[in-house]
């Protein structure tokens, strides 16, 4: 795991790469390295994880006409090294970075059809002033880019191109309208302008000025014609073992998250099975005025016992002095999820002891495992409800509830169901997803007139992958609310915070449920069987359940986040009352003062949930002073 950097040019360049590559030294702080010539230079930061005295980058090809620069791993690497010798290509090294690049004189762009992993690379054609860029097919690993100047820039993050004094800064619109509909912002936007997101599954490639995107990958959701469980739940633990076989693939020390939920437990079983021994294991839970909150850590350590893992646990509290300032560095750009606070401090726990760790991520993505899918599931049966007790006692009943005053969301998820019910299934699963209602979108902004022009291309980012033909079926098919966040809130959101803080603790995390090949048989597992009735997770629990303990498997999904209603409430309040302040909120007039007030008073009485807004309003005012002020 690593960070690159890299700038090429039209016109003779002169262009200090140390200082944009060095900016990411906590994504490889074991070694660096550069390339120069007269059109490009491409730099290097490098976490040493496979042929750890060998493989320093940037590597080059026998005559020294290409070099790469690389971001990942490829778990294949040593079967398409043999082919590549068979071919006659000749290696230096040991590891996976130099066999990309004797791929791609080979196949050209077509070795990412080869390649089995997560990655992004660019490669530099010094005698075609050609430069070929790359992002892995799901997402997992990150690539931004940018045009300024004459000059193509790329990074694994944004704050090496920002160190380029003469880059714009200039804030993207409809990107700060995602962000605060959504909580993050979707591909192939960022908060900037002038800077881009590669997206999941696509090519760049520049000469001459040009550039071309080209997308290579793309998940297909269909059902096969009707098989039976068992061959669903036979081929599950098959290619899942696979999955986490190759990536138990280290030289360095090597552990796993365990949440206690299913995924996690499912890959440490997994490791287990597939011979290691003395895994180490780690996990967190809440303390302070929110001790016991969301915590799982007895049934991770359930599982940790049945599998005699050197397992260990940490305690959160929350302290935000200097905590919310280290992950907003990390992105470079506004992000909210409050998963980034307890990813934050299991990476941090992880690191002391391991360099690599598995995770369970994705589980809940391809297996039915949020309660929104579950609602989009029940909006077929409540619509049989006739349309004037629907719309005239049940939504009254429900808009007067208050809210729990423990901070749980059944209150919450009702009222947001409730509302959206009389949607098209498109802007139901949208309204799902946003954190936003209608009203608050209008009134949110000091300048409602200007960001209205970006309600609807913000919404239509979401609505053309739930409307996608990569997806068979009806407009009600659970599959399109599952392929929805395969292109938007698995890669851009789940994956992001994890990578962000993983490696801003040095950390590489690996995520066996998002191999591309088990998620192409996936993809054909039947919506009946994937999700019955009202159980979330139908499958993969039946599939599971010789290999965990019972508790695990039957408790009630908790989730990866901490108390944040609970947290804004006790441990936060003062802090956002002493951000939000009405002088700060003016130093960017982007969003009305009074609204903002409104929603904290709400939240605070118990009257309304917002704590995902009232963080992203934290988190923005943070970055703004941090980035733009």
């Amino acid at each position: 795991m690593c960070g690159i950097f890299g700038v090429v040019s039209v016109d003779p360049l002169q262009f200090d790469i140390e200082r944009c590559t060095h900016t990411m030294s906590h994504r490889g702080p074991d070694d660096y390295g550069f390339h120069r010539d007269g059109y490009g230079g491409l730099g290097h930061r490098r976490l040493s994880i496979i042929d750890l005295s060998g493989s320093r980058q940037p590597i080059y090809n026998e005559d020294q006409t290409k070099c790469i620069v690389f971001n990942g791993e490829i778990y294949n690497f040593q079967e398409l090294r043999q082919e590549l010798l068979s071919r006659g290509h000749r290696f230096s090294t040991l590891g996976d970075t130099e066999t990309i690049l004797h791929a791609y004189e080979e196949w050209g762009g077509q070795c990412v059809d080869r390649l089995r992993g997560m990655f992004a690379f660019a490669i530099w054609d010094l005698r075609e002033k050609k430069l070929f860029i790359a992002r892995d097919r799901l997402g997992i690993k990150p690539l931004f880019y940018a045009q300024h100047q004459g000059r193509l820039y790329f990074a694994s993050e944004m704050k090496a191109i920002l160190a380029d004094p003469s880059f714009p800064r200039t804030i993207n619109e409809l990107a700060l309208n995602a962000y605060f509909s959504y909580s993050y912002i979707p591909a192939p936007l960022t908060i900037y302008s002038k800077i881009n997101k590669l997206e999941p599954g696509h090519t760049l490639c520049w000469q001459n000025g040009e550039l071309a995107l080209e997308k290579y990958w793309d998940l297909q959701f269909y059902s096969e014609s009707r098989k039976s469980i068992s061959y669903y739940a036979e081929n599950i633990v098959s290619l899942l073992q696979e999955s986490v076989d190759l990536r138990m693939m280290s030289e360095v020390p090597l552990g796993a998250f365990l949440s206690g939920g299913i995924d996690s437990s499912t890959i440490v079983s997994l490791m287990s099975r597939g011979g290691a021994e003395n895994i180490n294991t780690f996990c967190i839970g809440f303390g302070g005025e929110v001790g016991g909150y969301l915590d799982e850590r007895g049934y991770a350590r359930q599982v940790a016992d049945r599998y005699k893992t050197n397992h260990l646990d940490y305690e959160v509290v929350m302290d935000p002095e200097g905590l919310i300032e280290k992950i907003v560095r990390s992105f470079d750009e506004p992000f909210a999820d409050d998963s980034a606070l307890p990813s934050y401090f299991v990476c941090k726990v992880a690191r002391s002891n391991v360099t690599v760790a598995l995770s369970g991520l994705g589980g809940d993505e391809i297996f039915g495992g949020y309660e929104r899918y579950l609602g989009f599931k029940l909006r077929g049966l409540y619509n049989r409800v006739p349309s004037f007790v629907r719309k005239h006692i049940i939504a009254n009943m429900v808009a007067r509830l208050p809210e729990r005053s423990d901070g749980h969301y059944t209150i919450n998820h009702m009222k947001r169901f409730v509302r959206s019910n009389e949607l098209s299934a498109d802007r139901c699963y949208l309204s799902y997803l946003s954190i936003l209602s209608s009203g608050l979108r209008r009134d949110l902004f000091s300048d409602p007139g200007r960001f209205e022009q970006y309600h609807e291309p913000c919404d239509e980012i979401f609505l053309r992958h739930f409307n996608s033909d990569n997806v068979e079926g009806d407009c009600g098919s659970l599959d399109r609310a599952l392929y929805c966040d395969f292109k938007t809130y698995l890669p851009e959101d789940i994956l992001a915070v994890t990578d962000r803080l993983s490696m801003h603790h040095g950390l590489e995390v690996r995520v066996p449920f998002i191999d591309h090949k088990f998620l192409e048989f996936c993809a054909t597992i039947p919506n009946d069987i994937r999700m019955k009735g009202l159980e979330k997770k139908y499958l993969l629990k039946k599939t599971v359940r010789p290999l965990l303990p019972r508790d695990v498997i039957d408790h009630r999904k908790q989730g990866f986040v901490g108390p944040m209603t609970q947290w804004l409430k006790h441990d936060l309040r003062e802090y956002t009352l002493t951000t939000l302040t009405r002088a700060n909120l003016e130093k960017h007039g982007l969003v009305n003062v009074e609204t903002v007030h409104r929603v904290i008073d709400e939240h605070f009485s118990g009257k309304e949930i917002h704590d995902t807004l009232i963080w992203s309003l934290l988190v923005f005012q943070k970055w703004f002073d941090l980035y733009q002020n």
